[in-house]
């Protein structure tokens, strides 16, 4: 006990630390060649380390979704000698947080332990890692937990959206499946399916890592061997780049609910396109800016539509788009629909004026450093770098790219990829004088 109230209170400690954008990042490679980044902060003994394997749900084959998600769950279930109850146990005792995630895209662990319980701290998430128990009454606990949420997702608009708008998007391609599964799909996977899901997911090929704390390169990379020997090479092969489907026009699936769910998108940019900081500040004055973005004036606060409405460039590895959503009363869907195209066309028209491009350059270059708000920020923000392929230098440099972009170049970019012409809506309710033009 009193171990795990020092690892809460360092980790409370570096929360609390000034935010800072001075990152030094070292690179380094290990003796049997896994590279990583380091962010040495000697003054608190403890470490955060981020692990992300590429692969994600992506992996899945067609008649097995939904098993690398609940290979994942089960990871912090039981490991090597340690059954699901002596494994928490274990982990209160060294006071070590080992957590698992899924996306479309990658399998992401993360740990935080202290120095004085490095070395066993690091065997314990090695386990993890190498030896998943997946024990029968784990399996069908976590389950359990799964098809539930899954159960309810069946009668949550905003989820149905976001399944519809992917089925739609991307049909023929994986990120067209629902990353936990299905209903049907999980409740039929077995204990060789997740073993089979572990050799997939959990490899060699496609590792980053990043580690932020009290911790050096040379016992980085010894840790970093240790906790990888034996790892298998990849298994799966990785999904082909997709054009997302995105004709223009609605969708509309049948929901009964007094609110219509409204997603919409069109072509977007990968973030190493050269007119990305570019469509980067763009979309914080469209939609990514809250209560200052043009579309939630015009939606929200000029006539009272929605109570928020959003815009984000995707990130994905596979596809691009420029996305969005909002939700609204379904007598007021048609008149919101055509708010946000007018919106689109009169930025891509009109394009911005240099208070607005001066006003969200100092947003954005202000808020960026209370990103860094301690290491296990730090470290997870640094993993999301490597996997992304940014420099090790980019948050130094970031600021320094938002501020070059000119007025000239944000309005060419805005007539040359703001599309309403393709603006793509599905919308789930039961939305009012509206007809879909997409089945």
């Amino acid at each position: 006990m009193i171990r795990l109230l020092l690892m809460l209170a360092a980790t409370a400690l570096f929360a609390a630390l000034p935010a800072r954008a001075d990152i030094e990042i070292q690179e380094i490679t290990t003796e049997t060649g896994i590279e990583a980044w380091l962010v040495e902060e000697p003054s608190i003994p403890f470490v955060a380390l981020e692990i992300k394997f590429r692969g994600g749900s992506v992996i899945d084959p067609e008649d097995k979704l939904g098993a690398t998600n609940l290979m994942s769950a089960l990871l912090n279930e039981g490991a090597g000698d340690l059954d699901a109850r002596a494994f928490e146990r274990e982990k209160d005792a060294l006071a070590v947080s080992i957590s698992s995630r899924v996306n479309r895209d990658a399998l992401s662990v993360s740990s935080r332990f202290l120095t004085e319980n490095r070395e066993e701290s690091v065997a314990l998430l090695r386990a993890v890692l190498t030896e998943p128990r997946f024990d029968e009454d784990a399996i069908e606990r976590v389950r359990a937990r799964v098809l539930s949420s899954l159960a309810s997702d069946m009668t949550d608009p905003q989820a149905l959206a976001g399944a519809a708008s992917d089925s739609l998007l991307y049909a023929g391609h994986p990120y067209a499946n629902p990353v936990r599964g299905t209903v049907e799909s999980v409740a039929e996977l077995s204990r060789d399916d997740l073993v089979a899901a572990h050799r997939r997911a959990i490899i060699r090929d496609g590792i980053y890592v990043s580690a932020v704390g009290d911790i050096t390169a040379a016992e980085l990379s010894a840790l970093l061997d240790a906790l990888f020997d034996g790892l298998p090479e990849s298994t799966a092969d990785l999904p082909e780049e997709t054009d997302p489907f995105l004709p223009g026009g609605v969708k509309v699936v049948d929901f009964e609910t007094p609110q219509t769910v409204i997603r919409f998108a069109q072509p977007g940019m990968s973030r190493d396109h050269p007119d990305f900081f570019a469509a980067f500040i763009l979309n914080h004055i469209l939609g990514g800016g809250g209560f200052e973005s043009r579309l939630m004036q015009e939606v929200r606060a000029k006539r009272g539509l929605t109570y928020g409405i959003y815009t984000y460039h995707s990130g994905a590895s596979y596809a691009q788009v420029w996305a969005g959503g909002t939700s609204t009363a379904n007598h007021r869907v048609a008149e919101t629909v055509e708010v946000i195209r007018e919106e689109w066309a009169r930025l891509r028209d009109e394009g911005i004026s240099a208070e607005e491009l001066e006003n969200a350059k100092t947003y954005l270059t202000g808020a960026y450093p209370l990103r860094f708000d301690g290491n296990s920020r730090i470290a997870s923000i640094a993993v999301n770098m490597q996997f992304d392929d940014m420099p090790a230098d980019y948050i130094a440099t970031r600021n320094d790219k938002v501020n070059a972009v000119t007025l000239e170049e944000i309005n060419r970019v805005a007539r040359e990829w703001l599309d309403p012409e393709l603006l793509t809506f599905v919308l789930v309710g039961q939305p009012e004088g509206i007809e879909p033009t997409i089945n």
